[in-house]
């Protein structure tokens, strides 16, 4: 299939290379990786350049290998039983007051990363309980008590991407499942309410419009707070193609939707990220 040209709406500024050169300074002398650079984010500049990053935690490959993601594929080393006090320091030198933690997908570790998730947040409480921590979680093959490690310590956002449509599934998500998503962000909100559930999904992959209503209707029906919905980019030519550029209208369409239906924010455009601006959509601030 032809590569569709890249419309004028999705053309990016690069910020200058020292605004974004101090942040992975830092990641490199702590020895992280961020899902920002491993993902190949379109914001990636925006957000170093910020002074923001999303860390990403139990290594840099990926035990799965969905059709949409850039994230490298293959058999992970052993967790770094360290990396949650690098992540830590990490954040004390980049003065974060807000923090998003994800991961790979590790389906070969009993609990599915979820101690190391734990110990994560464990670590950046006791550097200042006052920062706003986000998790955004594998599916954990849909382990319950998995799930109930993560929360158990309290982040205040618990993050988990929903991605696409049920029908797309099968070549979006092979290995995961579109119910067993639903039911995590359902359990978590049934376990602590008090915590705040937030998903995302990609247009451009196939999806009608109707599919994307049955889909906002799904994650209000779970009372999902949050919600981020951005233009599907291929990341590298093995990759599924991008079937259509949405329109900035047509995301400004969803946004007032998800808002009629109840979501306490929804963050809608070609650029936008399951964590990007994830402090402002937490303090419930207007987007870009």
């Amino acid at each position: 299939m032809k590569n569709l040209k890249k419309p004028p709406w999705l053309k990016k500024r690069i910020p200058p290379f020292q605004d974004i050169q101090k942040v992975k300074s830092i990641l490199e002398q702590t020895d992280l990786h961020t899902v920002c650079e491993e993902a190949r984010c379109p914001n990636l500049g925006e957000c170093f350049s910020r002074g923001t990053s999303t860390f990403l935690i139990l290594g840099k490959i990926c035990t799965r290998n969905c059709g949409f993601c850039g994230v490298e594929h293959g058999a992970p080393m052993l967790p770094d039983e360290a990396e949650p006090q690098k992540v830590a320091r990490a954040i004390q030198k980049m003065g974060l007051q807000y923090v998003v933690v994800t991961s790979v997908t590790r389906d070969d570790l009993p609990d599915g990363g979820a101690s190391l998730f734990a110990k994560t947040v464990q670590a950046i409480r006791a550097l200042d309980p006052k920062i706003k921590i986000e998790v955004l979680i594998p599916d954990f093959q849909g382990d319950s008590a998995s799930l109930k490690v993560v929360i158990k310590e309290s982040p205040d956002v618990l993050n988990h991407n929903i991605e696409t449509i049920s029908r797309l599934y099968p070549k979006v998500r092979p290995e995961a499942g579109y119910k067993r998503s639903l039911y995590l962000l359902k359990k978590s909100k049934e376990l602590h309410p008090h915590i705040s559930t937030k998903s995302g999904f990609m247009l451009g992959l196939g999806e009608t419009h109707e599919e994307v209503l049955e889909l906002l209707r799904d994650l209000r029906e779970i009372e999902c707070d949050f919600l981020t919905i951005g233009q599907y980019l291929q990341p590298r030519p093995d990759r599924l193609p991008v079937l259509r550029f949405v329109p900035p209208e047509e995301f400004e369409e969803y946004k007032r939707i998800g808002e009629e239906m109840g979501f306490r924010a929804v963050a809608s455009g070609p650029f936008v990220r399951s964590s990007f601006q994830a402090s402002e959509m937490f303090e419930k601030k207007s987007f870009r």
